[in-house]
């Protein structure tokens, strides 16, 4: 693994619920040695993407991945464009809704709308959904250039619950079904009791970008439930997508 490839994994050993880490449980999650990990974090702290706290001398991911996530999203500004579609999503179906971005083969959560019923799914915002077991993978997927789906179908797909699709031609038919009906539907792919709707936020070629999906306890999934859910889900994405692409959503590929 390359220098820059040992960094990002140290990046991400970080998330919401570990975002202090001390110097030996680096050195464990990441699999590197403490000398290694040391270097590391003192190269990353020189440009201010890694910091200590003074008093603990634990880290924390450093103010300059700040600065550079306000000047990507001042020239594209996903986040903002969606908030208030993601809020309106969750208070029309009363479940979780969650918006999320394409990062290296998986897709991660960036803002979050929790149900406020007392049986929720919970989301956190970081959270990381691999694109063969969850919703808003699945349609990503779907949507995505062909030389892109195979490449990432003929990887090895690590099965998460007993219901997670990993037989290529299986998904191959799955996304096919996804393409016609305009939504995707998770069953407890990524995790047990959970159930997900999911539509592709699009770019201006029709390519996806991300995705927004709706979650719920699987005892609510009913069929004019997940019906419901999968056609508002759906219009709330292709609105999201009309406003970052300046007009109307570019919809040729949905049932390409």
């Amino acid at each position: 693994m390359s220098t820059v490839g040992k960094a990002i994994t140290l990046l991400e050993a970080f998330n919401v619920h570990r975002p202090q880490l001390g110097l030996t449980e680096l050195a464990r999650l990441t699999g590197f040695d403490k000398a290694t990990t040391r270097r590391l974090l003192l190269s990353l702290a020189g440009h201010g993407l890694i910091e200590q706290n003074e008093v603990t001398r634990l880290y924390r991911l450093g103010p300059a991945l700040v600065r550079f996530a306000r000047i990507r999203e001042a020239h594209f500004p996903f986040l903002e464009s969606a908030r208030s579609f993601v809020v309106a999503l969750a208070e029309e179906t009363g479940e979780t809704a969650h918006l999320s971005e394409f990062d290296a083969d998986y897709l991660t959560s960036i803002y979050v709308e929790e149900s406020t019923q007392a049986n929720r799914v919970s989301v956190s915002i970081g959270d990381r959904f691999p694109l063969h077991a969850t919703a808003s993978g699945l349609v990503f997927l779907a949507f995505a250039r062909p030389d892109y789906v195979e490449a990432y179908l003929n990887k090895p797909l690590e099965r998460h619950t007993p219901f997670t699709l990993t037989e290529p031609d299986l998904l191959r038919r799955h996304l096919g079904e996804i393409r016609l009906r305009g939504y995707s539907i998770s069953d407890q792919g990524r995790a047990s009791g959970v159930f997900s709707v999911g539509a592709a936020i699009l770019d201006r070629e029709g390519l996806p970008i991300g995705a927004l999906a709706v979650a719920s306890p699987t005892v609510r999934a009913t069929g004019d439930v997940v019906a419901n859910h999968g056609r508002a889900v759906m219009t709330a994405a292709g609105k999201i997508s009309a406003r970052l692409n300046g007009g109307a959503a570019n919809s040729k590929d949905r049932t390409r």
